[in-house]
């Protein structure tokens, strides 16, 4: 590729994803999809950056079927996740081995860090200028190495069997606040927010994103105070220590 033409395939129901995965595009043409809605089955005729976040170690099911839908005739591919400065475990061998099944070859690829969507505290306002940086730079590499056809697949960490997914412990409630505008039901990924009850959140298809959380104009959407108080002072312990970006090329 001589023109910097990527597509790029995104779940960022928080932003801090997206941000990475427009860093690492910074100076290309880029076409986005959005894996927060559905994606039609489709070939993909250009090389592939595909960022999502990690969730418990692995990446969102939503995500990864939405991923699917994308068909690669042996493009290269960049795999990219991107996690709450705790640990991404599984995520990025997961992301490759995907992108392999779809018929891409994984070129490039690696773990950033994004302020954590649950406990705001950790990784504040990361990806930061230095992660911004480092993902630019990751990202004029990826494309020297298209520009010279260079397809040699990188070797990734993870564990196969992968862990197991992640138990959704809670949902978001909806206090007194909430106007009942409907916005939280509009963007929820996954449409676990009915629109004609946009108070209530159906548990069994919940991810527990936050994306609700983020957009409420009326900030009338949080996680019960208990919780959120044992998982700040739980990942406080193990997450403190700032990671930096991990890349592989």
């Amino acid at each position: 590729m001589n023109d910097n033409t990527m597509i790029q395939a995104v779940f960022s129901p928080t932003g801090g994803t997206q941000r990475v995965a427009d860093a690492i595009c910074t100076g290309m043409s880029v076409t986005k999809l959005d894996l927060c809605v559905p994606v039609a089955e489709q070939g993909v005729a250009a090389p592939l950056v595909a960022v999502l976040p990690v969730y418990g170690g692995r990446l969102p099911v939503v995500a990864v079927e939405r991923l699917r839908a994308l068909k690669g005739r042996g493009q290269g591919a960049v795999a990219v996740v991107v996690y709450g400065n705790r640990a991404y475990e599984d995520a990025l061998l997961e992301l490759q081995d995907e992108l392999t099944a779809a018929g891409f070859t994984v070129i490039a690829a690696a773990a950033f860090i994004a302020e954590h969507s649950i406990v705001r505290s950790i990784a504040t306002a990361r990806p930061n200028a230095e992660d911004c940086a480092k993902a630019a730079e990751f990202g004029r590499a990826v494309a020297a190495k298209l520009v010279a056809q260079d397809m040699s697949p990188v070797t990734v960490p993870g564990n196969k069997p992968y862990k197991d997914l992640p138990q959704m412990p809670v949902v978001p409630l909806t206090t007194e606040a909430c106007g009942g505008c409907g916005r939280c039901a509009r963007l929820c990924p996954v449409g676990a927010i009915p629109a004609d009850a946009p108070q209530t959140t159906d548990a069994s298809k919940c991810i527990l994103c936050m994306r609700c959380v983020a957009v409420c104009p009326r900030r009338a959407r949080l996680l019960p105070p208990p919780v959120l108080e044992m998982m700040t002072q739980r990942l406080s312990a193990i997450a403190s220590e700032p990671k930096q970006p991990e890349l592989f090329i």
